[in-house]
């Protein structure tokens, strides 16, 4: 029997945990990022972009929960023996960039930076391996007045791209306050700042599930360990007791005001000046804040706020949106977090020797994008241009001709550019485009310089649904003279929102 010698054809398939965007998903996206540069641009950040490739070593060991630095995303070895690796973050491409123009740039050096990273991890429902970020840094600013500026710009920000004040909430707390508990609590020796690393990861990780473990689960991780409902077993820090308590503590810290919730974490850390240190800062950027107009109705003190990444050396800072969505299963719930970050003053001493303070933020593009879609802040990108049909090929160029009158007046326009036979097509061509408005022009209306004007948006409801005598109403076909041809689309296009 012959061997078959036909070539294999590749499958026509995403690689798995990667997706593609189309039209509306891609305009949305730039148009928020645009929106959200204007505000970092406003705030006197330069934009920043840097290869999407590093190498290995400069991407360094500070990927979460991993102790070897090539665990976590896609690397390769190239010819020269040398290990490179797509960009994990964009927080460790900045610390390379700091030091290797640190003679060329201002200090402190502001910038922002928006792209993809990516992430060899196991996909899942919405976890993809491909992902944007948009982030904003100041590199070269001891002072916490920076971080008290990068949480302002993130208010601004998420007002300016329509999240309205009242539906969003930046919670703000100093890791070197978690850190004073920690060492109250017995476990963090300002001496030796190894020891007791691993029960600290544990604490850390455990805070930072408290929302979704609640009280108890989070105990059983400072303690023993924690038994999930499919029998996993997650080993705990092993704390005691009172050990527990101190740290409890530290997270039921908060209190009506951002001055009493600052006095509680400062009993909590009596006898670490480390603690101390901590509360001044969360005091003086609360002082700050306020005589901006950033008062507790945007921004407040949260002991609660951890961040899991391992580097963050005093503020951080979360950004949770406070409305209500459905879950996929019809259950109310808050929207949660979409941006976080902090002040990282040691990442960039990797490659000096010296210490360069820096903080910084990055928003969720994807789950902005999604909370301002649940919103109804955006959609309308969806909306197709205006579609020019063809009725006869010899006035192609009467037809391009009105596009580009459209276009002109601003408004977007194609014509159509497929077989014109058959005009129910082109109909279900402009149907398909999720098109506004139509335009037509047959020798008739060129004998007569009108133009028919299809309402496709008035059209499809009349169809789905109106009475004859409704339908006689509500006429969704105009002519018109050829001069009034961009006033009638404007027209219907501002009548349906699509202007």
């Amino acid at each position: 029997m012959a061997k078959d010698t036909k070539p294999r054809r590749p499958r026509a398939e995403t690689p798995k945990g990667f997706r593609d965007y189309f039209g509306a998903e891609v305009t949305e996206r730039a148009e928020m990022l645009s929106t959200i540069a204007g505000v970092y641009r406003a705030h006197g950040f330069e934009a920043l972009e840097t290869s999407a490739v590093e190498t290995v070593e400069a991407l360094g060991k500070f990927l979460p929960d991993v102790d070897r630095p090539n665990e976590g995303v896609f690397a390769w070895q190239d010819e020269g023996g040398d290990w490179l690796a797509l960009r994990y973050d964009m927080t460790a491409p900045l610390a390379r960039v700091a030091a290797q123009f640190r003679n060329d740039l201002p200090s402190p050096y502001r910038r922002y930076t928006m792209g993809p990273v990516w992430r060899n991890e196991k996909p899942g429902p919405g976890r993809f391996r491909q992902f944007y970020q948009c982030d904003a840094d100041t590199v070269g600013a001891p002072s916490v007045a920076a971080d008290a500026e990068i949480c302002g710009m993130l208010s601004d920000a998420l007002e300016a791209v329509g999240i309205e004040r009242g539906d969003y909430i930046v919670r703000v707390n100093n890791r070197k306050v978690l850190n004073g508990v920690m060492e109250v609590a017995g476990v963090l020796d300002p001496s030796d700042p190894d020891r007791f690393a691993e029960e600290r990861g544990i604490v850390l990780r455990a805070i930072d599930k408290f929302d979704k473990f609640g009280e108890a689960g989070v105990r059983a991780l400072m303690g023993k360990g924690r038994l999930d409902a499919s029998g996993d077993f997650t080993k705990g820090a092993g704390l005691s007791d009172a050990q527990a308590d101190v740290v409890m503590g530290f997270m039921e810290a908060k209190r009506d005001t951002g001055a009493a919730t600052a006095a509680r974490l400062r009993e909590l850390v009596t006898g670490s000046a480390l603690g101390a240190a901590g509360v001044d800062e969360l005091e003086y950027m609360a002082q700050i804040l306020e005589a901006q107009g950033y008062g507790p109705d945007r921004i407040v003190i949260d002991p609660s706020v951890v961040r899991g990444l391992g580097y963050y050396t005093g503020p951080v800072f979360e950004a949770e949106l406070t409305f209500e969505i459905l879950d996929e299963k019809g259950r109310k719930r808050s929207f949660g977090s979409v941006a976080g970050g902090g002040r990282y003053d040691d990442l960039v001493k990797r490659f000096t020797g010296q210490e360069v303070p820096a903080t910084g933020v990055s928003i969720g593009v994807d789950r902005l994008l999604a909370a301002l879609r649940a919103k109804g802040k955006i959609g309308s990108a969806g909306q197709g241009p205006v579609v020019v049909t063809v009725m006869d090929r010899d006035r192609m160029g009467d037809y391009l001709a009105m596009a580009a009158e459209l276009r002109r007046a601003g408004i977007r326009a194609e014509v159509y550019l497929g077989n014109p036979k058959n005009f129910g097509n082109q109909l279900k061509y402009a149907d398909k485009r999720q098109s506004p408005v139509a335009v037509i022009l047959g020798g008739d209306e060129a004998a007569r310089g009108v133009v028919q004007i299809k309402d496709l948006v008035l059209g499809a409801k009349i169809a789905a649904s109106a009475s004859v005598e409704e339908w006689k109403s509500q006429p969704a076909q105009f002519e018109v003279s050829r001069e009034e041809m961009v006033a009638k689309v404007q027209e219907l296009l501002a009548r349906n929102g699509a202007l």
